[in-house]
């Protein structure tokens, strides 16, 4: 969904589509509320319906009761409850990366320190995610009373201190005089510095008028960050001179770009420029993998095929919003060197060694850029000459045991322009990298921070913003035992994702990078329990695999007679069949944390 929020655009979607300009939202202006109306609670549900979120994700504790039924006398306002704090956290999460906003309402310190979780990977990721919380009447702040649902002391900071390390701003409401601009003031910074918010509300006020409530909200119109015009020309000026006088550039796409706003001004800089195309592994789905210049992702030693080659062996190389952390340099092994690389930050240039350019905005600097560029198409006609189509997985009999290499052929004709992929971290990272994106087709995985069982309430919030789109989920044995009761609440949703439950036995990765006892797990009867949760209310079909012919009977069967329903697929795999870059990159990482201690 494109929203504008005054003149501020939201995170566009990750669809591997050009990403959109923004649509203006029309509001009718501002009218005079009745009383009932006219209360802090109502307020919140309206700044929220304004900012285009229309479903919140909850669960109900004694503190947020109040809060809960204003936001559900808001039309336009949707609650989805959720099993645990967790997965309203996480599915607050899926829902900003398709809507670019997303929230969740939860219970003091009991629901706050269990979403925090889930709020960390969301501030990891750059999404905007407004935490509201219930908290205390607002008659026992500076008192000596110790409260249920606290550690047993009388200060209540301590839950707002945990958010203070994982959120951009906090706000402590405990008074109506200065609620409206505290509520505003969290919202806005949500949005603006694309990170979340934490807003805590005494659970005594949402019901109570006040006259900063007595009118509809005026909706925001936030003033857009304006990069340092002098600095600006200075930065494109030496990076054009930088660029220009390379033999061979070429141009990766990173994963800040979406909290940047970026993917338009990266793709017009690939047209305008010829370079070849990468994309780095956490930014998969932000530009177009159908652009003639594509040549897939860079992730080190495993890059899709002939990726790397062409990116190290380049003599400049602009990397837009990259992190380069432990897991997406495959253990600090990538092969490039800082003097040919510049690297655009959302806010900030730097040019090999230097110089470097601050108050630069990453699209204006690409914007600019694209019109001082000279064309080289050097890098992209080397990789066309050395490039081989990949070669195809052995074939087995189709009632063999089924291998991890020959489902993901049969997942690639299932994507086009209406599905989505949500990869679970694990060996589901790797295998669906390898999957061609077509126009349109949605991808999202949380590499920064890798929390297992984050794909479970993800795919909640994701289907739950676009259910125009089917989601296919790929999610382990392992992550899936963390996570899985929310499928509960996909059901109550009326959600009709597909999930390959990849069933092989434990902790795949973890095992790539560190083996022992503790990497197995109990197997469960996966499909019985989702037909237990089921129980018979809403549309569910469940079945498990073993060979390809099952497979591709049952993808045809929750594509066809089941396309309305929730389908459960368990598909079973034999624990050692991993994709070969989890062998190479587990080695890798284990290498990497294993160094030894520096010598004193």
């Amino acid at each position: 969904m494109d929203t504008k929020i005054g003149s501020l655009d939201t995170c566009p979607p990750r669809n591997n589509d050009i990403c959109c300009p923004s649509k203006t939202t029309q509001h009718s202006p501002s009218q005079t509320l009745t009383a009932p109306e006219a209360t802090l609670g109502r307020h919140l549900a309206r700044r929220l319906v304004q900012i285009g979120v229309s479903d919140v994700f909850s669960v109900p504790g004694d503190f947020n009761l109040t809060l809960l039924d204003h936001l559900l006398a808001e039309p336009g306002l949707n609650l989805v409850g959720c099993c645990n704090e967790l997965n309203a956290g996480y599915a607050a999460d899926g829902y900003a990366r398709s809507r670019g906003v997303g929230a969740c309402v939860v219970t003091f310190t009991v629901g706050g320190l269990s979403v925090l979780n889930a709020i960390a990977g969301a501030y990891s990721e750059n999404l905007p995610v407004v935490c509201i919380v219930g908290g205390p009447n607002s008659n026992d702040y500076g008192t000596n009373r110790v409260l249920h649902h606290t550690i047993g002391l009388a200060d209540f900071t301590q839950e707002l201190r945990c958010f203070q390390t994982v959120t951009c701003y906090q706000a402590v409401v405990n008074n109506l005089e200065d609620a409206h601009e505290q509520i505003d003031t969290a919202i806005s910074t949500a949005l603006k510095e694309s990170k979340p918010v934490y807003i805590s509300i005494s659970c005594n006020l949402p019901a109570i008028p006040h006259p900063t409530f007595s009118r509809d909200p005026v909706p925001f119109s936030l003033s857009p960050k304006i990069s340092n015009q002098l600095g600006l020309e200075a930065a494109i000026e030496a990076a054009a001179e930088f660029l220009n006088k390379a033999v061979k550039p070429v141009m990766v796409a990173g994963p800040k770009m979406r909290a940047a706003k970026a993917c338009n001004a990266f793709v017009e800089l690939a047209d305008a420029a010829g370079y070849a195309m990468a994309v780095m592994p956490s930014a998969k789905g932000l530009v177009p993998e159908h652009h003639p210049h594509f040549i897939g992702t860079y992730w080190g030693a495993v890059s899709t095929a002939f990726c790397a080659e062409i990116v190290e062996s380049a003599d400049a190389y602009l990397f837009a919003g990259p992190i380069f952390n432990d897991y997406s340099s495959v253990g600090y092994s990538l092969l490039l060197k800082r003097e040919k690389a510049i690297v655009v930050q959302p806010d900030r240039v730097v040019i090999g060694n230097g110089p470097a350019f601050g108050c630069v905005l990453m699209k204006d600097f690409l914007k600019g850029l694209a019109k001082k560029i000279k064309k080289n198409t050097t890098a992209f006609e080397n990789y066309s000459r050395i490039f081989v189509p990949e070669g195809q997985p052995l074939k087995c009999d189709p009632t063999e045991p089924l291998r991890v290499n020959i489902m993901f052929q049969h997942i690639q004709k299932m994507l086009s322009s209406d599905t989505a992929v949500i990869a679970e971290t694990g060996d589901s990272w790797f295998n669906c990298q390898k999957l061609k994106l077509p126009k349109g087709c949605g991808y999202e995985f949380q590499m920064q921070y890798g929390s297992i069982g984050w794909s479970v309430g993800a795919t909640l919030g994701y289907a739950q913003a676009v259910p125009e789109k089917r989601v296919l989920a790929f999610i382990g044995d392992g992550s899936f035992q963390v996570t899985a009761q929310d499928i509960s609440t996909m059901l109550r949703s009326g959600q009709k994702t597909i999930i390959f439950l990849i069933n092989n036995g434990g902790y795949t990765i973890e095992v790539e990078i560190h083996d022992g006892p503790y990497n197995v797990i109990k197997n469960w009867n996966y499909t019985g329990l989702v037909d237990a949760i089921h129980n018979g209310e809403g549309k569910c079909w469940t079945t498990k695999v073993f060979c390809e012919e099952e497979l591709v009977n049952a993808i045809e069967t929750a594509t066809g007679l089941k396309k309305d329903c929730l389908c459960f697929i368990e598909v079973i795999v034999h624990k050692d069949d991993t994709s070969k870059e989890l062998l190479e990159w587990g080695s890798r990482v284990s290498a990497a944390n294993s160094r030894p201690p520096n010598p004193q």
